[in-house]
């Protein structure tokens, strides 16, 4: 069927903006999508019919947050193929939900000689908290390497898996190579040790169909600012076996059945890893940008993102003595994500001038510092894509590249400060 990506932009009020008087292209959806007018207005209703707090009082409003708070979890469990809901954490991000499962889990499971799988491509998000985690416990982390077109090396995956393996975490999708790992083959290697899978899929979930009980994983980390969601909003899905065993990373408020002076008897799944007053708003909010991708369809929307790499490798070929482009060139293993640079200009000189040109995308380092040190870089230029894209965006994001190009003797005279960027 495919996406009517004119119907859709129709949602998406901000794509009218003229920037620098040019038409907005916003190319930077792997830092953070748009919202559709039906998130805005569901988050609206909220605190203009029914503010309350959740699971704190039997009066009207309180029961009708708690209900559509409740049916936050519900959305989100379908949309990914939970066994149950409770099953599904509602937290602030990704980061946040892979730290819950480094500091739980990890703090509990993990001993001195351990081994911790990583990749070279991981996002920071990822990495930190297993390292933090491997400092306090004595385990071991590794890193599994890249092949020169930056598709993971499973060969050195499965060389280094092991008894001593207890933890393979990784991303589903890079965010700067666009790279689409093959989840399954992964958690095959990882159970084959006993290994629990750990899934970033902050990239992955936005962009393609999910399936928790297909993929095999453990754990599955994923944003709700990326997939059309409020910020603040992420969620961690866990396998219900596993998170039972488990006592919460923060405590407090919502967490606990009852507590005395001397002890505490934790609430059920997925209570007591929700610890305080939630985003209930942001819940909400998520739980209608689900339902919009939902009737869409995500094959759909992986099918759109393919396409639109597909054209843009393409076009590329026609500034190949001047760019680099970084990731597969094979459309079918890479997401809606195509970072690049333009040869003798820095990446965020090259940010900013297509801002000239209305056309938002990323520069710097893209929160994967060692993935650009692996590439032989500092940092790129990020564009990437999300439903409402369009070909005719991408081929007016070549015709200036190639304006920048001309240009780039004048331009290279320009002095930039290299600031972190993250995403």
């Amino acid at each position: 069927m495919g996406l009517n990506v004119e119907e859709i932009r129709k949602d998406f009020p901000i794509l009218k903006r003229v920037v620098n008087g040019n038409p907005l292209i916003y190319f930077d959806n792997a830092a953070t999508t748009q919202r559709p007018v039906q998130v805005v207005a569901a988050i609206a209703r909220f605190y203009l019919q029914y503010n309350a707090n959740v699971h704190r009082g039997f009066h009207t409003l309180s029961q009708e947050a708690s209900e559509a708070f409740e049916e936050a979890h519900e959305v989100i469990a379908h949309f990914i193929n939970a066994y149950s809901w409770e099953e599904v954490i509602l937290t602030y991000n990704t980061t946040e939900s892979i730290n819950i499962v480094a500091f739980t889990w990890g703090l509990k499971n993990l001993r001195e000689g351990d081994e911790i799988i990583l990749t070279v491509m991981d996002h920071h998000s990822n990495m930190l908290p297993w390292r933090k985690v491997a400092e306090i416990t004595g385990a071991k982390i590794r890193y599994v390497d890249i092949t020169d077109d930056g598709l993971l090396r499973y060969d050195m995956l499965e060389e280094m898996i092991s008894e001593k393996t207890k933890v393979v975490a990784f991303p589903m999708m890079s965010n700067v190579l666009g790279t689409m790992n093959d989840v399954k083959r992964i958690a095959k290697i990882a159970h084959s040790v006993g290994a629990i899978v750990v899934a970033d899929g902050a990239q992955w979930v936005p962009h393609a169909p999910t399936d928790v009980r297909d993929l095999r994983i453990d754990f599955l980390a994923f944003s709700g600012h990326k997939m059309l969601g409020p910020t603040g909003t992420g969620v961690l899905w866990g396998r219900k076996d596993i998170l039972e065993d488990l006592e919460p990373f923060k405590s407090g408020g919502d967490t606990i059945k009852d507590v005395t002076l001397d002890s505490v008897i934790w609430h059920d799944l997925p209570w007591r890893f929700e610890a305080g007053t939630p985003n209930i708003a942001g819940a909400i909010g998520l739980a209608e940008a689900v339902k919009y991708l939902m009737r869409i369809g995500m094959e759909n929307v992986r099918e759109h993102e393919k396409e639109l790499v597909r054209h843009t490798l393409k076009r590329f070929e026609e500034l190949a003595d001047d760019v680099d482009v970084y990731g597969p060139k094979n459309p079918e293993v890479r997401g809606g994500v195509v970072s690049f640079n333009v040869k003798g200009l820095h990446y965020h000189t090259v940010g900013k001038a297509l801002d000239l040109f209305g056309i938002a995308v990323r520069t710097g380092g893209h929160c994967a510092h060692p993935l650009h040190y692996r590439l032989g870089i500092k940092g790129t230029v990020r564009a990437s894509y999300y439903i409402y894209n369009t070909v005719e965006e991408v081929d007016r994001f070549i015709e200036v590249l190639k304006t920048i190009v001309k240009l780039k003797d004048r331009l290279a005279k320009e002095k930039v400060e290299d600031v972190c960027t993250g995403g």
